[in-house]
């Protein structure tokens, strides 16, 4: 997944708003940023932190900038932007990178299901599916552990019961948390921030759904699906 412009550095301000980002560049200008991002970003948003932006020309776009990532300045990165993640992982999908799921032949994306919900994925071979849902990862509090979520989702906890009510033995449903950090091996539910999800965890396994966890590249202007990681202290 390439970024459509080459991105630029600066100094984060403040986050405000959920969907906005002061942002100081490098040359002092001082700029509002959109904020891709809807979670709390738990540990992320400090002022100081250094950040790189996307900028745009387009017209119809009231902010000039989009912020993608953080850059830890020690070799390691963050994610920002929640909707890349769908984005990766289709490209990871048609490039057959996912090993869960490299039986399906056709690649559906955002399909109804369930009670007014839509999947990130529905992937399908003859008369098998696979619902595949993803979520982006960004927080980590123990050293190379990332933990999902990082705040309270009432909105997750009800996509799992969901996927729980689907699964048969022609139809599969998986969780894809995809860990857009660099510095982390491993994963697991964050169970203190929200018992309500961790809970609704427990439940969707004891029914069939599938739990995995990857990492991502950060490349020279994108980022691509990385390597698989552990899941720890399982729910």
């Amino acid at each position: 997944m390439q970024f459509q412009s080459d991105l630029v550095p600066g100094y984060l301000v403040k986050r405000y708003k959920r969907f906005f980002a002061d942002v100081e560049l490098s040359n002092g200008t001082l700029v509002t940023a959109h904020c891709p991002n809807t979670g709390s970003m738990r540990g992320l948003i400090n002022r100081g932190t250094k950040v790189w932006l996307e900028p745009n020309e387009d017209p119809k776009k009231k902010l000039k900038y989009s912020w993608k990532l953080i850059d830890h300045e020690n070799g390691h990165y963050t994610g920002v932007d929640t909707n890349i993640a769908n984005k990766i992982v289709n490209e990871a999908l048609g490039q057959g990178k996912i090993s869960e799921v490299i039986d399906y032949d056709e690649i559906l994306r955002e399909q109804k299901y369930g009670a007014n919900s839509r999947v990130d994925f529905l992937l399908k071979n003859g008369f098998r599916s696979c619902f595949l849902e993803v979520k982006s990862v960004t927080l980590c509090r123990q050293e190379k552990i990332a933990e999902f979520p990082d705040t309270v989702t009432a909105r997750g906890a009800k996509h799992l019961k969901e996927l729980s009510n689907i699964v048969d033995k022609d139809t599969r449903a998986i969780v894809l948390y995809l860990v857009q950090r660099s510095d982390c091996n491993y994963f697991k539910i964050a169970n203190d921030l929200d018992s309500i999800y961790a809970d609704a965890s427990i439940f969707s396994e004891k029914c069939g759904v599938e739990f995995v966890c990857y990492g991502v590249n950060f490349l020279q202007n994108g980022i691509e699906l990385g390597y698989s990681l552990e899941v720890i202290d399982k729910f």
